[in-house]
């Protein structure tokens, strides 16, 4: 298997490739400009990117709280963007990961953390709370090489409408220790046991995490409604590029783990049961060897035509939208008795 890492020249690719997404997760353009202009091999990607995170926590600490706060939502992405690689220092991306939700939370003082560690089904994560009483609950997944820090922005915008958000990373994601769990029903109705007493429960999910949002809600019988951004419906081994097929090694713990990962994404099996409503946000232009989409899915499909994988460039013409219709589908849905803990069903 060829090495991402020793690709030729592949840093400048993936420089370019990750600037729209760092920007709408909400790193400063310029910044991003700045820390990877200084990038000449891809393996120099972390520790460009850690420097500058801990340069942004300690200038906000000359400042008030407001600029404290500020600085260290910025050092949150910046530790998270250190990660995204399949990094063969694993302690570097772990220490990564865990400075990035550690800057989250000091961004965030009024958000709770929430964990459960339990070895394969645990997730980490923080709660966001609106000022309505029982509201909605959202829970929001990432993907492949993604964390509930990336989101931060998703979740201020499902917070302006009423909706409670917990963001998670669940795991071999992000902070959370441990392998991919493909049953990710358990991992969300763990979630929905921490959190008794809330309105009725949504899914929000992205890229890798649309496939894990899409199978825990057709497993799941308290999550009422799904968006989807540009996840996976079938996954093709023999086609992945090395970029993907490593990261699914490191983050399942060997080869033969990752190809039973890919082999199990099954958009017919999961189809088959999905009875809830859904919205499956795709771009056009959004194609990566190896990987179909979900836009086979029941529900309603939003196809951006010259969108890329997560959309980002376009995200004023879904992301409003697609949270105006899940708090709508949420607030006019009665809960599935969020309070009584329901075994998930398996398959």
């Amino acid at each position: 298997m060829t090495d991402f890492l020793d690709l030729d020249g592949i840093h400048t690719g993936f420089v370019a490739a990750n600037r729209s997404r760092a920007i709408a997760a909400g790193v400063d353009p310029y910044e991003y400009d700045r820390v990877t202009a200084g990038i000449g091999h891809i393996r120099e990607w972390p520790d460009a990117f850690i420097a500058a995170a801990r340069e942004r926590s300690a200038l906000g600490e000359r400042g008030s709280t407001a600029s404290r706060e500020e600085a260290a939502r910025a050092a949150a992405l910046l530790f998270h963007f250190a990660t995204v690689l399949p990094d063969s220092d694993e302690r570097r991306r772990t220490r990564a990961a865990t400075s990035a939700a550690e800057a989250l939370a000091r961004a965030l003082p009024s958000a709770v953390a929430v964990a459960d560690d339990h070895p394969e089904e645990g997730f980490r994560g923080y709660l966001r709370l609106p000022p309505a009483e029982a509201p909605p609950l959202v829970i929001l997944v990432p993907g492949m090489n993604s964390s509930a820090v990336e989101f931060a922005g998703v979740s201020d915008v499902l917070l302006r409408r009423g909706l409670a958000v917990l963001a998670i990373d669940g795991p071999g994601q992000g902070a959370c220790p441990g392998r991919w769990q493909p049953k990710f029903e358990r991992v969300v109705g763990r979630a929905i046991d921490a959190l008794p007493g809330f309105g009725p429960v949504g899914i929000w999910a992205m890229s890798m995490g649309g496939w894990l949002g899409a199978r825990a809600t057709a497993h799941e019988p308290r999550v009422r409604a799904l968006v989807a951004v540009s996840g996976p419906g079938q996954l093709r081994w023999e086609e992945f590029v090395p970029y993907v097929s490593q990261t699914f090694v490191r983050r399942t713990g060997g080869e033969p783990a990752a190809r039973g990962f890919a082999a199990g994404v099954d958009l017919a099996a999961v189809s088959a049961r999905m009875d809830r409503p859904a919205r499956i946000v795709e771009g056009g232009l959004d194609v990566i060897p190896g990987v179909s989409s979900l836009a086979g899915l029941p529900g309603e499909l939003v196809l951006i035509e010259d969108g890329g994988h997560l959309v980002e460039e376009h995200r004023h013409l879904w992301l409003p939208q697609a949270a105006d219709w899940l708090a709508q589908t949420l607030q006019s849905t009665p809960a599935a008795q969020s309070s009584t803990p329901r075994q998930p069903t398996s398959g």
